[in-house]
């Protein structure tokens, strides 16, 4: 779906852009382009952002459980 119509920047998009690790609406502006016209996207740009940052799954430790002989 089409978030940013003034720019034609997709859903799609924004989340391959969380996904190469932009992380804020700001960047979005920056790379993307998203709400440099007139800004109705950025509301729905935040949402898309914030959904997909908080389905990406993050590995910070790895447990192994022992072996037994």
């Amino acid at each position: 779906m089409i978030v940013c119509v003034c720019n034609n920047i997709s859903d799609r998009e924004i989340r391959q852009a969380v996904d190469l690790g932009i992380s804020s609406v700001a960047e979005l502006h920056r790379e993307l382009g998203v709400g440099t016209m007139c800004g109705k996207c950025v509301s729905y740009a935040r949402e898309v952002l914030h959904e997909h940052l908080e389905s990406k799954t993050v590995v910070t430790e790895l447990h192994r459980v022992p072996q037994t002989a």
